[in-house]
């Protein structure tokens, strides 16, 4: 028993010096929170049991850093409707909150959380490269490896070791070896001690604090508000939806004219889109039925009743909601949703679905 102590006697000053840096985080995120913002105290009560449980299934793993920090902070995890959390292991934050100001480690924590609910199996099937909003704010990591077959998947290439470690309502948590930033310190700190997120081209020009603009409109103040096309396009390009991309780019001329005030977008993107040989006004027509002209998560299509009509930019046109509530099947007219949320910003979501949809109504209509 004596040994067993003493074999331990290392950890003493980590968690001293690590709690005093998790004291000044904590400080530090209820001096800066927003005071117009009141949560409802259900609302509250709902945070703090997620957090709570999070923390037991983060400390039974070994994340105890991670697991004290979500209690003592559960606000700076959980600021967004939906959260995942790639935990850093003891070792690995002990090292970096040794080096790194309060400031940078809060910054470095927020980036550690996507802004989405990604279980290990959702995030399996996004594309390499896929791009994913964090909590510090116009900061995105990346999908560098992905392998669904043996179900290794890599977040700026830090591998995922501990899977769906806690998986409760829209959250959930893995486990990563290392962190999603550098662990060169001098390199994650600037001058006024703000944490450096590493940068990556295809990422950062999908900006989510300022909305999308059109494309063919150079005022500032509506690039500020309206849906910027090209950037979306850019997205499906490079994450494995050419086809589409494609197919939506050769009808932007005729949306942007139906809709010049367009501010929000859902749109269903399939990876196969053999239709983008179709004559000019069914290609309009099938892009046009992947997009709804307002901005719905999964789980806000997962809440919908059955049968639930949407609204698409096709006139006249509407998609509907099937779903399975025991197998979490959810579908848009029978197309499985397979990657939800490939894209989140505040204007624009994109969602993977299996294949086209509208086939058989334009197969109809081409006889």
């Amino acid at each position: 028993m004596a040994n067993s102590s003493c074999s331990h006697w290392w950890h003493a000053p980590f968690y001293i010096a690590t709690s005093i840096a998790l004291a000044v985080i904590a400080i530090s995120t209820v001096i800066h929170e927003d005071p117009n913002s009141t949560p409802s105290s259900s609302l509250q009560s709902i945070k703090k049991d997620l957090s709570l449980n999070a923390s037991k299934a983060l400390r039974s793993q070994g994340f105890n850093v991670m697991a004290t920090l979500l209690q003592i902070t559960p606000e700076l995890f959980l600021s967004s409707p939906e959260s995942t959390i790639f935990a850093i292991q003891d070792s690995t934050i002990s090292n970096l909150s040794a080096h790194l100001p309060p400031l940078a480690m809060k910054q470095l924590l927020q980036y550690q959380v996507s802004a989405s609910n990604l279980p290990i199996q959702a995030l399996l099937k996004k594309p390499q490269g896929s791009c994913l909003t964090t909590l510090l704010r116009g900061k995105y990591v990346k999908i560098t490896k992905v392998d669904e077959e043996k179900g290794v998947i890599e977040i700026n290439n830090a591998l995922i070791t501990h899977p769906d470690m806690f998986l409760g309502g829209p959250f959930s948590v893995h486990g990563i070896l290392g962190s999603l930033s550098s662990l060169n310190f001098h390199d994650v700190v600037d001058k006024d001690s703000n944490f450096i997120a590493p940068s990556d081209p295809n990422c950062e020009n999908f900006n989510d604090t300022g909305g999308f603009s059109s494309p063919s409109n150079n005022n500032t103040e509506a690039n500020n508000q309206l849906v910027q096309w090209p950037k979306i396009i850019q997205f499906l390009n490079t994450n494995g939806f050419l086809p589409f991309a494609i197919g939506l780019q050769s009808v932007l001329d005729g949306i942007f004219r139906d809709y010049p005030d367009l501010r929000s977008v859902t749109i269903f993107a399939p990876p196969f889109f053999s239709l983008v040989s179709l004559p000019s006004p069914l290609l309009d027509r099938v892009v046009r039925l992947h997009i709804l002209a307002q901005r719905y998560a999964s789980m806000e299509l997962a809440f919908l009743p059955e049968n639930s009509s949407l609204e698409t930019l096709q006139d006249g046109e509407n998609l509907e909601i099937h779903k399975s509530n025991s197998s979490g099947f959810l579908a848009i007219d029978g197309v499985e949703i397979t990657a939800p949320e490939l894209f989140v910003s505040k204007d624009v979501i994109i969602h993977g679905i299996s294949r086209a949809l509208g086939a058989e109504k334009i197969s109809g209509t081409s006889r």
